[in-house]
C-alpha cells in the first residue's frame, strides 16, 4: 500500500491510522553499497526493482513458489519476494546484474547461451542466480542432484533439460 493509499484510509470509522516511517537501510548490491529508505513491508524484490532499478529479478508469483525472484544473499539462494528488505540491512546481495564481471559473461550465462537453456527468458535471471548458488554449495554431483536442487525454479517453457546441461557445463569449468 502506498503512502497516498494509506492517507486515504486514515479515518475509517473514526480510527486514525498512523503512517509508518520509512526505514533507512544499507544493502551491498553487486559489490556497491546502496542506501535507501523503504516502508517496513517492502520486500527485497520490490526494493531491488522499484528503489534501485535492478529489474533483472522478476516478480512471478510473489509467493515464493516460482523462483523467478531468486537472488544470492551472502552467497546463499533466497526468494527475494519472501524477504523483507529491512531484514537484509547490511547484507551482501548478488543479483543477475552482478554475475558478469568486467564485460565478460559469467560461465553460467555463457553455458545458458551455449545450451539454449532459455526460451522466453522470464525465469532465466532466477535460474542463473539459483544455479550460481547451487554450484557454490558444492552438493550437486549428478544430473538428478541438479534437478532436485533447482526444483524451486520453475520454467513454464520447459527448458529443463537444457538448463541442467548448462549447469553441468558450468560445474565442469572451462
Amino acid at each position: 500500500m502506498t503512502d497516498n493509499q494509506l492517507r486515504s484510509h486514515q479515518d475509517i470509522e473514526g480510527l486514525s491510522l498512523a503512517i509508518p516511517e520509512r526505514i533507512a537501510i544499507t544493502l551491498v548490491v553487486n559489490g556497491v553499497e546502496r542506501r535507501l529508505k523503504v516502508a517496513p513491508w517492502t520486500s527485497l524484490l520490490d526494493a531491488l526493482r522499484d528503489h534501485l532499478d535492478l529489474t533483472g529479478s522478476k516478480k512471478g508469483c510473489d509467493h515464493g513458489q516460482c523462483g523467478a525472484c531468486t537472488v544470492l544473499i551472502e552467497g546463499r539462494r533466497i526468494n527475494s519476494c519472501l524477504a523483507l528488505a529491512v531484514m537484509k540491512d547490511g547484507a551482501k546481495i548478488t543479483t543477475v546484474e552482478g554475475l558478469a564481471r568486467d564485460g565478460t559473461l559469467h560461465p553460467l550465462q555463457q553455458a545458458f547461451i551455449d545450451h539454449d537453456a532459455f526460451q522466453c527468458g522470464y525465469c532465466t535471471p532466477g535460474q542463473l542466480c539459483s544455479a550460481a548458488g547451487l554450484i557454490a554449495e558444492g552438493r550437486a554431483q549428478t544430473d538428478d542432484d541438479i534437478r532436485e536442487l533447482m526444483s524451486g525454479n520453475i520454467c513454464r517453457c520447459g527448458a529443463y533439460p537444457n538448463i541442467v546441461a548448462a549447469i553441468r557445463q558450468a560445474m565442469r569449468g572451462p
